[in-house]
């Protein structure tokens, strides 16, 4: 059996691919703001992983230089999030989106 993950680009399509719809049905399912955080720092590793292998495979250094901002502009949307988060809890006293009607006027 050929090895999955071989100089061809399939293996990376459909591990990112399997990763990128765990993330939307992570999002579309679950009511926990925490875990849609989570799934959307998953698809967001799925674009980091795709970016990654087209730009080994075609030899250029640019997609892997795309992937470092895509990472920095992650890690400030998390901190922003929990922020929000935080305050969330705070006036609501839980983390879940149907919490969210609470904060109507």
């Amino acid at each position: 059996m050929e090895n999955l993950f071989s100089n061809t680009l399939d293996g990376y399509l459909f591990l990112a691919s399997l990763l990128f719809a765990i993330g939307v049905l992570g999002i579309l399912i679950r009511r926990n703001i925490i875990i849609i955080f989570m799934c959307v720092e998953l698809m967001l590793s799925a674009v980091n992983l795709l970016l990654t292998a087209f730009s080994v495979h075609h030899n250029d250094p640019n997609g892997q230089v795309f992937v470092f901002f895509i990472m920095a502009v992650a890690a400030a949307e998390i901190t922003i999030g929990l922020a929000i988060l935080v305050m969330i809890y705070r006036n609501t006293g839980s983390v879940s989106i149907d919490s969210l009607k609470k904060l109507k006027w």
